[in-house]
């Protein structure tokens, strides 16, 4: 089993800031590529910001410069800054984690909860 635990999310004024936080735990061997995505009502699920085990980072076109996405391999975590909010960021975010685990073959992907980011205007 493998556990996905997200925090951080939040109401904040257009400009601010919030740090999102998930952290894995559980039958871990290998954590590959993590990402964030986000839902806004009414709209698909989207990308939002990719990081591979090596470190390197891919972002939506419309958080670049405002978003950094890292992560801590010796926590299992992965976190999500996010600066210069705009109304357009709310949603609900969840984390990705494509993992492998001891006794199983392959990789296999293991979404949060989700945690809700209200940005007012």
């Amino acid at each position: 089993q493998v556990q996905l635990v997200e925090s951080g999310g939040g109401l904040v004024q257009a400009g601010g800031s919030l740090r999102l936080s998930c952290a894995a735990s559980g039958n871990i061997r290998r954590i590959n590529a993590m990402a964030w995505y986000r839902q806004a009502p009414g709209k698909q699920r989207e990308l939002v910001a990719a990081i591979t085990s090596d470190g390197n980072t891919n972002y939506a076109d419309s958080v670049k410069g405002r978003f950094t996405i890292s992560r801590d391999n010796a926590k299992n975590t992965v976190y999500l800054q996010m600066n210069s909010l705009k109304p357009e960021d709310t949603g609900v975010y969840y984390c990705n984690v494509r993992i492998i685990r001891y006794g199983f073959e392959g990789e296999y992907d293991y979404r949060g909860q989700g945690t809700q980011v209200t940005v007012s205007s």
